[in-house]
C-alpha cells in the first residue's frame, strides 16, 4: 500500500484515470479536487505505482474524525483487478474499520467485496444503487433564465442554508449531515433560486467527488422550471472549471430522469453504488 502525496504523481494519476471512464469517475473527481487545493483534505492510496491495480481516495489520516460520521468518512474506489482491491480493503492501514464509513464507486464488485470483508470484521453493510448520468457538453445546453417573479434571484448557496438542505435530504435531518452540507457549500460550486427573503426554493450542489448532489425543489415551487435552471447552471459551472458534469439519480425518480434526458444527459451503463459500513457495536446506538 502506498499513499500518493507527490503533486506530480497525482497529476499523472488524474490523466491515467481518464482512460478508465466511466468506472473511474468517482475517484477521478476526488483526485481533481485534491489537485485543485484539496479543500476536503483527502488523500490517495494505491497498491503500487505507477502500475496500480486499485486506487482508493480517503480522508487524510492526520485529521480528527468523528467515528459516527459516515458523510465525511467517505472513500471512493476504482480497481482494475478485483483481488487487489479486496486486499486493500482488508488492510486496516487502508480503511478504518472501527468507524462508520461509506464507500462509493461504479463497479459491481464493490458491494460484493464489502459484504464479504465486513462479515469477518463484525461490520454491518447497507448498499444503495443509482443510475449514473453525465452531461457530455454542458456548454451546448441552452441558457435558462428566470422569467417569473422578478424578486427571485439565481445565486450560490450560503452556509446558512445548510439546515434547510439537511431537513429536505433523504439522508439528512441530523447535525452531522448539516455540518457536512455546510462544508460542501463552503468548498464547492452550487446553484440555487432564492426568494426575496434569501430563502432557497430550488438548489443543487457539488460533493467532494465532484458529483452534483441533492438536486431538490421545495414541493410548493415545483413545475416552474427551477430544477432545470439550477441543474444547467451548475453543470456549466463545473464544465468551465474542467470537471465532468456528473450526477446520480434513483431509478424510481422518474421526474428527475425525464428532466435529465430532456437536457441531453447520458445515462451511463454502469450503476453508482454507495455502501455504508457500520460496526456492530454502533448499531444499537439510538443517535445514529
Amino acid at each position: 500500500m502506498l499513499v500518493l502525496n507527490c503533486s506530480r504523481k497525482l497529476q499523472m494519476l488524474e490523466k491515467m484515470l481518464r482512460k478508465s471512464f466511466p468506472e473511474s469517475l468517482k475517484v477521478y473527481g476526488a483526485v481533481m479536487n485534491i489537485n485543485r487545493g484539496n479543500p476536503f483534505r483527502t488523500e490517495v492510496v494505491v497498491d503500487s505505482w505507477p502500475d496500480f491495480k486499485a486506487v482508493i481516495t480517503r480522508p487524510q489520516r492526520e485529521i480528527e474524525m468523528d467515528d459516527l460520521d459516515h458523510y465525511t468518512n467517505a472513500y471512493a474506489v476504482f480497481y482494475k483487478e478485483l483481488e487487489t482491491y479486496w486486499e486493500l480493503l482488508e488492510n486496516t492501514n487502508t480503511i478504518n474499520w472501527g468507524q462508520i464509513f461509506q464507500i462509493q464507486g461504479l463497479q459491481d464488485g464493490i458491494c460484493e467485496i464489502s459484504r464479504t470483508v465486513a462479515l469477518s470484521k463484525q461490520v454491518d453493510v447497507k448498499t444503495s444503487s443509482f443510475q449514473m448520468v453525465i452531461h457530455p457538453d454542458p456548454d451546448m445546453l441552452p441558457d435558462v433564465k428566470l422569467q417569473m417573479d422578478p424578486k427571485l434571484t439565481l445565486a450560490h448557496l450560503d452556509i446558512s442554508h445548510a439546515s434547510l438542505l439537511s431537513k429536505t435530504w433523504s439522508r439528512g435531518g441530523n447535525p452531522r449531515c448539516q455540518k457536512y452540507l455546510a462544508g460542501l457549500i463552503c468548498c464547492f460550486p452550487s446553484a440555487c433560486v432564492l426568494d426575496e427573503h434569501g430563502n432557497p426554493l430550488s438548489w443543487s450542489l457539488t460533493d467532494q467527488f465532484a458529483t452534483m448532489v441533492h438536486n431538490y425543489t421545495l414541493p410548493e415551487h415545483r413545475r416552474k422550471g427551477y430544477s432545470r435552471l439550477v441543474a444547467t447552471t451548475l453543470a456549466k459551472t463545473l464544465h468551465r472549471c474542467g470537471f465532468p458534469a456528473q450526477g446520480n439519480v434513483l431509478e424510481t425518480n422518474i421526474p428527475s430522469i425525464t428532466l435529465l434526458k430532456s437536457m441531453n444527459a447520458q445515462i451511463l451503463p454502469c450503476s453508482f453504488f454507495r455502501v455504508i459500513h457500520t460496526p456492530f457495536h454502533f448499531l444499537a446506538k439510538s443517535h445514529l
